[in-house]
């Protein structure tokens, strides 16, 4: 069976990595909310 140190630095590092996903993922979503990305290319070359 596995220490508890060890589940305990393993479930750190998991956390993190889903925050730090996480917090990216919003940060596009709002991106696109906002109007700062567009999907479609023609809309920056109509200028």
């Amino acid at each position: 069976m596995a220490d508890r140190t060890g589940l305990k630095f393993v479930g750190f590092i998991f956390a993190s990595v889903t925050l730090a996903v996480m917090l990216a993922t919003c940060m596009v979503v709002k991106g696109y909310a906002d109007g700062a990305y567009t999907l479609e290319s023609s809309a920056v070359v109509s200028e």
